[in-house]
């Protein structure tokens, strides 16, 4: 099935935003991207479209433990299969998602940055198409939000070379967005930097 039909199956859209298509191009290319868009601007749609595309499991770092269930249960609603692994889970539901997992059942799969270790034994055994880690200012010392489990990630690209690694945020200059590339070891990857205009909102300064 095409993008375009995909994207209107799926999210009930007609048509793509500013860069969305080109990223995803890029994504089913291979190609490890950085991705600066604003929040609300569709970061999401560069990860979630590939995975229906991709072969095995799109795997998405996500730090909102809180918003996982959300992002989840939305995507289960457009009939995209999903699941996510992170502390607040009850055992019984981390090994529903792990059986889930093993056996293919999986498209997307969030995981806090924490738990990501839990899950690398399984991890090994299934085909890893694509990497989303999403607020990926978290990783950056330059960053306002720093986090000490995204420094970690650098093995993500170790251990799965010939999944696409694609690092999303909606706050990085340069020097953080440099800083981002190299911690996830994705130093010569393309950059998108969107438009942070919004036409429809307007400041008069008195």
């Amino acid at each position: 099935m095409k993008k375009l039909q995909l994207l209107k199956k799926h999210f009930g859209y007609d048509s793509f935003r500013p860069l969305q298509e080109q990223i995803i191009d890029q994504v089913l290319k291979g190609k490890d991207l950085m991705v600066v868009m604003p929040t609300g601007g569709g970061k999401s749609m560069c990860f979630q479209l590939p995975s229906l595309i991709l072969p095995g499991v799109t795997l998405v770092i996500s730090p909102l433990i809180a918003l996982m269930k959300d992002q989840v249960d939305a995507l289960n609603a457009n009939g995209i299969s999903a699941g996510f692994f992170n502390s607040s889970q009850e055992t019984a539901d981390q090994n529903e998602v792990i059986r889930k997992l093993q056996s293919n059942e999986l498209q997307l799969l969030y995981v806090a940055p924490e738990s990501i270790s839990l899950l690398q034994n399984h991890l090994s055994e299934i085909k890893v198409s694509l990497i989303a880690v999403d607020e990926a200012h978290c990783i950056s010392t330059w960053g306002h939000d720093f986090r000490p489990a995204y420094t970690q990630l650098s093995y993500l690209k170790n251990s799965f070379p010939d999944a696409s690694l694609i690092a999303l945020t909606a706050t990085a200059d340069r020097a953080t967005r440099a800083d981002i590339k190299k911690q996830l070891s994705i130093v010569h990857a393309e950059e998108f930097v969107a438009s942070f205009d919004r036409p429809n909102i307007m400041l008069e300064v008195r």
